[in-house]
């Protein structure tokens, strides 16, 4: 009876003890930016969302997620690869948790690096117009509407557009 009673105990320790919680993954990815280890946070930002896709935390996991790669934190992709990881991840938020307080800057995001570290501006454009639509309140709708009207210019052509406008 005893080495049955301790069986049992032993296995609800096992089991209880081995899966990690959604706060449990965020912290492990937290810490692992913090020490350079850029690997291990995206594998434990992952973890948190394909084990708890409904979690308050998996936004801001895929948020933080994009953000790396956008800063090309992940030394195993060359720029390219990064930066277009970046966009589909922060347009992700969005599709995923457009009610979550990470999607709108995660869809301007999206359009943002679309537009000026790919060069894919008519994919750009249908973000930027998405974000107008289902945000048109928000602090970055001013953001999203110069982006729309100077897509594809140089910061030069920029200045001069606003020099010009100016003096009229």
């Amino acid at each position: 009876m005893k080495t049955t009673f301790l069986l049992i105990l032993f296995t609800f320790l096992i089991v209880g003890c081995g899966k990690k919680s959604d706060k449990d993954y965020f912290d492990a990815a937290e810490k692992s930016v913090n020490q350079q280890n850029i690997q291990e946070a995206i594998k434990s930002y992952e973890s948190l969302i394909k084990e708890y896709p409904d979690s308050k935390l998996a936004p801001e996991a895929l948020t933080k997620m994009a953000s790396l790669y956008m800063n090309q934190s992940d030394s195993t992709l060359n720029r390219q690869q990064s930066f277009a990881k970046a966009a589909g991840l922060f347009k992700e938020v969005y599709d995923k948790y457009p009610k979550s307080e990470q999607a709108p800057t995660a869809l301007f995001m999206s359009g943002f690096v679309l537009s000026n570290d790919l060069n894919r501006y008519d994919e750009a454009t249908m973000i930027y117009r998405l974000f107008l639509k289902k945000f048109p309140n928000h602090k970055l709708a001013k953001s999203a509407k110069e982006e729309l009207n100077n897509m594809g210019m140089s910061p030069e052509d920029i200045l001069k557009k606003h020099s010009k406008a100016k003096s009229i």
